[in-house]
């Protein structure tokens, strides 16, 4: 069975090579997904509109990623930097937000997740949505 640490760092190496399939096999199908700023979703069919969405509007690479996991193997943590462009205007950001033009961002992240049996079981990404909207030129 893969470790929690492999498995995170397999986590963020299929999101930054775009291999949705990848991503997708590494989540159990009830997958919890704690939206940051956002709603929960459960079950893996809801997170591949999410990555359909999030890959229309933004061009993101996951860098400086650190892994932090418990003895059990059944949680973790991981920290990063999000290197981004912002290419398709997002109806979903805060108002004020100008429309989408290419605008890049770096952004410092966070992530917890649960592992069961060898998968990513819970996901909750945390970011500074303030600092993002900043970043490509927001109030």
């Amino acid at each position: 069975m893969i470790d929690a640490e492999t498995l995170v760092r397999a986590y963020y190496a299929a999101f930054n090579a775009g291999d949705v399939e990848a991503f997708l096999a590494l989540l159990t199908e009830d997958v919890a997904h704690d939206i940051s700023q956002g709603p929960r979703q459960t079950g893996r069919e809801l997170f591949r509109p999410f990555l359909d969405h999030m890959n229309r509007c933004y061009r993101e690479r996951i860098a400086d990623l650190v892994v932090l996991t418990e003895p059990s193997g059944t949680r973790a943590a991981a920290e990063f930097i999000v290197h981004g462009s912002y290419i398709a205007t997002d109806p979903g950001v805060p108002a004020g937000t100008p429309p989408a033009s290419g605008q890049t961002y770096v952004l410092p992240a966070g992530a917890f997740f649960d592992i069961h049996e060898g998968r990513i079981a819970r996901i909750s990404n945390h970011y500074n949505l303030g600092d993002w909207v900043r970043q490509v030129g927001g109030n």
